[in-house]
């Protein structure tokens, strides 16, 4: 009943706006707002065009997986420089802080403080307590919501109008976390005996702790997501819910990479230091698989889209990572045949400097002037403006590898991505390999759920609207 009251009043409210409408029986349209483009902060716009993919030079290493196409991709953003380990660890906290939120909360309600926020129960270190960090209060219960007023003429606040209502059968938790409270990390200021339980749930025993530091369980930091697999779902009849997928992945980079990759060689600081640290913050992230990275695109796009929501602007597009065809159309830089970003078919400068971060000589790391990777805006940009396409670390993107791939993938925007393959493709090279990976049209492939010390990402955003002004020409 309470729904068919709330549909009743959409249609009242649709009737009632279509009479004001000065249209004179015409066919005009439904007004919506004016749209602008707007490029993503650190991101730079690749107007899309035709190119020829592929090995355009000799095969070296008689592969034959990446044969000459021409292709066309449409405009995208795409991300200037390689994902920082700063940019990354905003995502790594603010999902820690999530989940450590979320179990206070569910403790607080549990010691009785319900959505009383406000309420200072267990007389707690410097006059608080878990109940600093309760539920918010429901925004019905405080105001009229979308349909009703505010708690004038003293109405009851836990009045709710049928939108809200239909709103909470739907969702019946409603709940907000409050990040009104900042997090007590030091166990000599925790306010009570509930928050000291809660937060030692989130680390080590003691006995797999060492130099005398508390550690985090980074296993518990798991950020949750919905995916739907539209490919499948489009040539199915299946109701939609059967097609979504709900993913949980932990968020932290796997930072023993740096031992792991090495046998016999001393890289322990950077397995110490390289994530955290703050001399490092401009480098790229590393230790990052390809479902975590699409995890963080996912995380990006909802980070960016609840600012648009509470400042009343449009949606934007979905993060993501680019296809194959968008990374090397993007590494190429405009340039046609070219081997490297910068053209090539050389490494170096007519300074005799090496143009990019690899390995420039048998058992020689430093050569380039780097032993591990470099910040992510080291060197010339190509002529896309984007740094590091070549070297510094491989990139994953979102096709997945198939050595005959390039024979049956579309032409017009080519992506070919079998959910079934965890082979996925990575693309530029990294600091540790020879001058051939760095190559724009050199193809190579890691497991979806491997992390290395040196591959990492960067991301792309679509472009919405023709963004083709011209017929794409080529430098040569």
């Amino acid at each position: 009943m309470k729904f068919r009251i709330l549909v009743n009043l959409f249609f009242v409210v649709a009737v009632l706006a279509s009479c004001g409408n000065n249209n004179k029986g015409q066919l005009v349209g439904v007004e919506g707002k004016q749209w602008f483009s707007e490029r993503p902060y650190g991101m730079v716009k690749v107007e899309g065009g035709s190119f020829t993919m592929g090995k355009s030079d000799y095969d070296i290493a008689g592969l034959k997986n990446a044969p000459i196409k021409t292709v066309t991709v449409t405009s995208f953003y795409m991300d200037e420089t390689e994902i920082t380990n700063a940019e990354y660890r905003e995502f790594v906290y603010n999902v820690r802080d999530s989940v450590v939120r979320q179990k206070l909360a569910e403790e607080a309600d549990l010691a009785g403080g319900g959505n009383n926020a406000n309420t200072n129960q267990g007389g707690g270190n410097n006059g608080r307590s878990i109940q600093d960090f309760a539920f918010k209060p429901e925004a019905g219960a405080q105001k009229g919501g979308l349909f009703g007023g505010g708690n004038n003429n003293n109405q009851n606040q836990n009045q709710q109008t049928p939108f809200q209502e239909f709103s909470r059968h739907y969702d019946p938790m409603d709940r907000t976390l409050n990040w009104d409270v900042d997090i007590i990390w030091k166990p000599s200021q925790y306010p009570d005996e509930n928050y000291v339980y809660v937060m030692d749930e989130f680390y080590l025993d003691n006995e797999d702790s060492y130099n005398g530091e508390r550690m985090l369980d980074v296993k518990k930091f798991v950020y949750s997501y919905k995916t739907v697999d539209l490919e499948k779902a489009a040539r199915s009849n299946k109701k939609l819910s059967t097609q979504i997928v709900e993913k949980n992945v932990p968020v932290y980079p796997d930072t023993t990479v740096w031992i792991k990759d090495f046998n016999y060689s001393y890289n322990e600081p950077m397995h110490n230091n390289y994530f955290y640290h703050t001399a490092f913050d401009n480098y790229p992230v590393v230790g990052v698989s390809w479902v975590q990275s699409k995890a963080f695109a996912n995380w990006r796009t909802q980070h960016l889209n609840k600012y648009n929501k509470e400042a009343d602007k449009s949606r934007s597009p979905a993060f993501r990572l680019p296809s194959e065809a968008e990374w090397e159309y993007a590494a190429r830089g405009g340039l046609e045949s070219a081997t490297f970003p910068w053209g090539g078919p050389y490494t170096k400068d007519d300074r005799a400097c090496y143009l990019a971060n690899f390995k420039p000589l048998r058992g020689d790391y430093a050569a380039d002037e780097a032993l591990y990777t470099v910040e992510a805006d080291a060197y010339r940009p190509n002529g896309y403006g984007l740094y590091n396409m070549s070297g510094n670390v491989a990139e994953w993107v979102n096709t997945s590898y198939d050595p005959a791939a390039y024979e049956y993938m579309s032409s017009m925007n080519p992506n070919v991505n079998n959910k079934e393959n965890n082979r996925k493709v990575i693309r530029g090279g990294s600091w540790k390999d020879v001058s051939y990976y760095m190559r724009v049209s050199t193809r190579d492939y890691e497991y979806a759920d491997s992390a290395r010390s040196y591959i990492g990402l960067r991301m792309v955003q679509d472009y919405l609207g023709n963004g083709i002004t011209r017929n794409q020409n080529t430098r040569n």
